[in-house]
């Protein structure tokens, strides 16, 4: 399976390093990212604060910033249109929604419903993914939760994810 990773709208510069780092761990060769998310070496920036962002996405994520191919699109919701034209399957990583369809990564059914080309879409770290993107997804997973809390740090939930869709 080929897997991208798009990441719009997460705040935090130490989960972007955190999710950069275990993408590239994991194999992916490819990253998105788009909205505000902190992006590495981003041109739009000036020094000083490019300086800063760098420093704190490298404190997590150890040098993968630099392995990865990053892509910052002007629009994400064109440049998803692009790669689901082209033959790629957007899959929004997600919980508590009530669009479908919608599975559980340990579902038997969900090995079935992806395709081996998967953009994996990841959204802001309290609200979720924008719903604007909603009708550019194929199909949504959530994590199944067996604690009271509701939801992962989207970091741990993106490792979690990842890795459990690279090996259905």
């Amino acid at each position: 399976m080929e897997m991208i990773v798009a990441l719009h709208n997460i705040r935090s510069t130490y989960n972007v390093g955190a999710i950069l780092r275990t993408a590239e761990g994991l194999g992916l060769k490819k990253v998105i990212m788009s909205g505000y998310t902190p992006k590495p070496r981003d041109p739009s920036l000036l020094p000083h604060l490019r300086e800063k962002l760098d420093r704190e996405i490298h404190k997590t994520a150890l040098g993968a910033e630099k392995m990865l191919g990053i892509y910052i699109p002007d629009d994400i919701s064109a440049f998803l249109d692009s790669l689901h034209t082209i033959g790629w399957q957007i899959v929004g990583l997600e919980n508590n929604i009530k669009r479908g369809p919608l599975y559980q990564l340990n579902d038997k059914k969900l090995e079935k419903a992806l395709s081996d080309k998967v953009v994996l879409v990841l959204g802001e770290e309290v609200n979720g993914i924008n719903p604007e993107l909603y009708d550019k997804i194929d199909l949504f997973i959530e994590i199944p939760m067996k604690g009271k809390k509701e939801s992962f740090n989207v970091s741990v939930a993106a490792g979690i994810a990842m890795y459990g869709i690279m090996n259905l």
